[in-house]
């Protein structure tokens, strides 16, 4: 197995701690000390250096800032490193994790020396340490988490139940979505149909609106100025023209004669001409439009007044009637062609529904399968820990449907044969429960490579052998990862290969926590103290050298 092991951490200006540096090692290391000594101070500054949630404020009072480093040893393979790569940080050979807490509250995470956020602490955190203590222990007893512990237990890929879920829910949204604008347009199709048979019979072209009003201007003016443009016709075609011709055939008739000097007079008057035809072209054909009949006078207002009416009654300008019926077009179209459209949307939901349900059928069996083997691994976990007539049960039953199947999750316990079974925390004494969450948090976490666990006094509420068989469980455990102990338990303290004793002292009137390595001797002396109180016997000696072996 390649598993990480914490080698180090060292924490300055920390609540009561002003500065310590503890090297860890393989194996079952236990941490004892009388209560209030500092040792949940400790497991807070462990967090703290790991990205997790816990007290807001950690600075030492009277420091600028509080400062946690841990270093690991991190074997090649193991998980972490993915998590480094992903981040974009280099293959490294050793891991150091450093995390500053400023007195204003100012939080900053650093690791191998370069600044990471939060998100990435917390991410690699959960590849090298697993936690298992009090507050735990009330994630283990909300049945609301248990579904999320079977599926890591279980291994199994959300992906697929959560891409059908998530398509199941759009085409929902897209049929409701569908109906409801088919229900409104429905409410004004008598409107709509009025509107662009209306439309459509005044069939009203871009521009319209401005010709026809040029138009009507024009005919208007035009028997004011027929006259003196007809006039002014006459006198270009009834003698201009003939003179300018006359003129023309007198100069070319002495031109011969002049030696040239009629050449521009008579190409100017070749120019004129030109430009007399032009001109009177262009007043004739001024005077053809001007001709017109009053009655087409009358129609052309009519439509004009018509184009206006209908830009007013539906508030648009008038070269904007084309695209407003072209709208409201495409709204009939919606309602005719509404039902084919739905029948097509509730065919796609049909069809996202059951790749849902088959997603989450198969969530059900693999939940159904991982169950049985949780049960049995916490049957073989139970023995060894004084309750082998206890029964443990993964209860999988229809619930909620979500994103993650329709399976609701929950862990129930019978403490003896034909007792009913029920929740852990209303089954279960107190001894019991941490029996029961020991031996669950080892199942949950046993495929689990390469973390460092923690258990903060798993061994509350038990004594005399059932403490010594938490023990020796733990310390198995203990051979196949690094397993640190917060414990009261004299038992427990025993079977541990590395012993430490949290202590408090007063310095120059502040109270400081430190943490103290044990010798043998000093293990016989902590291990009695455990064992008779402050008081330590010679009688609690001899127990203490009985439980060391």
């Amino acid at each position: 197995m390649v598993w990480a092991m914490l080698r180090s951490l060292d924490i300055r200006d920390v609540l009561i701690i002003d500065h310590l540096s503890l090297e860890f090692a393989p194996g079952l290391n236990v941490l004892t000390g009388e209560t209030g000594a500092g040792k949940s101070i400790l497991l807070d500054a462990l967090g703290f250096v790991l990205g997790w949630r816990g007290r807001a404020e950690l600075v030492r009072a009277g420091a600028a800032q509080g400062e946690v480093t841990a270093e690991f040893d991190l074997p090649a393979g193991h998980a972490a490193r993915a998590v480094l790569a992903a981040a974009g940080f280099p293959d490294p050979d050793e891991l150091i994790l450093r995390r500053v807490n400023t007195a204003d509250g100012r939080k900053t995470a650093y690791i191998n020396d370069r600044r990471v956020s939060g998100e990435v602490l917390r991410e690699l955190s959960d590849t090298l340490v697993e936690l298992h203590g009090q507050h735990d222990d009330r994630g283990l007893l909300n049945p609301r988490g248990h579904r999320n512990l079977l599926d890591d237990f279980a291994g199994v890929d959300l992906t697929a139940a959560r891409a059908a879920w998530r398509a199941q829910s759009a085409a929902r949204d897209a049929l409701a979505q569908a109906t409801a604008a088919l229900e409104r347009a429905q409410v004004e199709e008598d409107y709509l149909r009025h509107a662009v048979a209306e439309l459509d019979k005044l069939a009203p072209e871009q521009g319209e609106e401005a010709t026809l009003d040029a138009k009507r201007r024009m005919m208007q003016g035009a028997a004011k100025i027929r006259a003196d443009i007809q006039r002014a016709y006459a006198g270009l075609t009834d003698g201009g023209e003939a003179t300018l011709r006359e003129a023309m055939r007198w100069l070319e008739g002495a031109s011969d004669r002049a030696n040239g000097q009629l050449d521009a007079p008579l190409a100017a008057l070749g120019r004129a001409l030109i430009e007399l035809g032009d001109a009177q072209a262009g007043v004739e054909s001024c005077l053809r439009q001007l001709d017109f009949n009053p009655s087409e006078l009358d129609a052309m207002e009519e439509r004009l007044f018509a184009i206006r009416a209908l830009a007013r009654k539906h508030g648009v300008l008038a070269d904007d009637l084309g695209g407003f019926a072209d709208g409201l077009r495409l709204r009939l179209a919606a309602i005719d062609g509404g039902a084919a459209g739905i029948a097509k949307l509730e065919q796609t939901l049909a069809e996202a529904q059951r790749s849902f349900q088959r997603e989450a059928m198969a969530l059900t069996k693999a939940r159904r399968a991982a169950a049985q083997r949780l049960d049995r691994a916490m049957a073989a976990e139970l023995a060894p820990l004084k309750m082998e007539r206890a029964v443990f049960t993964t209860e999988v039953s229809l619930g909620e449907q979500g994103p993650e199947g329709v399976d609701a999750v929950q862990f129930t316990v019978a403490t003896n044969p034909g007792a009913p079974a029920g929740a852990l925390n209303k089954i279960a004494s107190g001894g019991e429960l941490s029996r029961f969450l020991l031996a669950l948090k080892v199942c949950l976490t046993g495929d689990t490579p390469g973390l460092t666990l923690i258990f903060d006094e798993i061994d509350r509420g038990v004594g005399g052998a059932t403490a010594d068989a938490v023990g020796r469980r733990l310390k198995s455990l203990a051979g196949q990862a690094q397993v640190l102990v917060v414990t009261h338990s004299p038992q427990v303290a025993a079977l541990g290969g590395h012993h430490w004793r949290v202590e408090k002292r007063v310095v120059k009137g502040q109270t400081l926590s430190t943490v103290v390595p044990l010798n043998p001797d000093e293990r016989i002396e902590e291990i009695g103290r455990m064992l008779s109180g402050d008081s330590v016997t010679e009688a609690a000696r001899e127990a203490a050298r009985a439980l060391l072996g």
